[in-house]
């Protein structure tokens, strides 16, 4: 049978359409509305690589994404990927083209927010500890337990003795999960200085990321230096053999998604894993039976 005979060729063709209108539509968040900082933009970014490329690349990374979760529900193993950086550095938009085939109930995204009083009183590590994975899962931390050596440190939030102490314990931590089974990545999302700069402008004159840019994130552009040294620190004190750290060059966005993607998938010796065939089974037919007519007035009206 050629190819023009195979029965589902258009149906696969329209599938990758689909596909890539999807990703299309993601691109939209990442466009500014205002032409002026789109034109100094594309400016900056003289060398990107061409959209066609990118999206044929994201895609076939994207399937093998699919084998590596398959082989952790398989196998039950356990898997932690931390990504940290600047502000804008790009940690989202890699985490949702990871995430964005993927099964929920497999691989999960943790973002938490600014802990309560509460959680201020309790062992540090121990908000995260509830989120880690069981067999057969990968948890993606938006932001990790290195809130401490960043902005927690920068920002006064943190204590110096409170600092050195988990620069005490993170080690140990991270090894402890390590004996446990679980594999531990860390990525750190790398950007320049005119880069978050040009970031931040576009999410001020962009109406749909203005809500992205809080007092924090204008606070870290004023203290990009602190930030630096906070951040050479923490790479001197945790990068450990057992999980050591991992920099993306994040200045052109998608060439840091797609070198992020493949590195993570060149840490995990997935394999092929069995799959039972699939057959549709046959509708039970009730010649009794008469589909109800339902009011109008439960239908969401055709806008569209």
């Amino acid at each position: 049978m050629t190819d023009s005979e195979f029965p589902g060729q258009d149906w696969l063709k329209a599938e990758f359409a689909d596909s890539l209108d999807e990703e299309r539509e993601l691109e939209l968040e990442d466009a500014a509305l205002s032409l002026e900082i789109a034109k100094i933009y594309k400016q900056a970014h003289p060398d990107t690589i061409d959209r066609t490329v990118y999206f044929h690349a994201l895609l076939r990374l994207q399937a093998e994404l699919i084998k590596l979760q398959d082989w952790v529900q398989y196998h039950k193993k356990k898997v932690v990927v931390l990504f940290e950086g600047r502000d804008s550095a790009g940690k989202g938009g890699v985490i949702k083209r990871i995430t964005q085939r993927l099964n929920p109930r497999v691989v999960r995204t943790v973002a938490l927010p600014a802990p309560s009083d509460r959680e201020k009183s309790q062992w540090y590590f121990q908000r995260y500890v509830p989120h880690l994975p069981a067999g057969g899962e990968i948890v993606l931390f938006d932001r990790s337990w290195y809130n401490r050596a960043g902005v927690e440190r920068v920002m006064g939030f943190a204590t110096e003795d409170q600092v050195e102490e988990f620069f005490h314990d993170v080690p140990e931590f991270e090894r402890m999960l390590v004996r446990s089974g679980i594999t531990v990545v860390k990525y750190w999302f790398s950007i320049t200085d005119e880069e978050q700069q040009m970031r931040f402008l576009m999410r001020i004159h962009d109406p749909m990321k203005q809500w992205k840019l809080s007092p924090m994130d204008l606070q870290s552009r004023i203290r990009w230096e602190q930030y630096t040294k906070a951040k050479e620190e923490m790479f001197a004190r945790t990068n450990i053999p057992e999980a050591p750290w991992y920099i993306v060059e994040g200045n052109d966005k998608k060439r840091a998604r797609l070198n992020c993607i493949d590195h993570l998938l060149s840490l995990v010796p997935y394999e092929p894993v069995p799959h039972e065939d699939i057959s549709l089974p046959d509708r039970v037919f009730n010649p009794d039976y008469e589909r109800a007519v339902l009011p109008p007035e439960l239908y969401v009206p055709s806008k569209y």
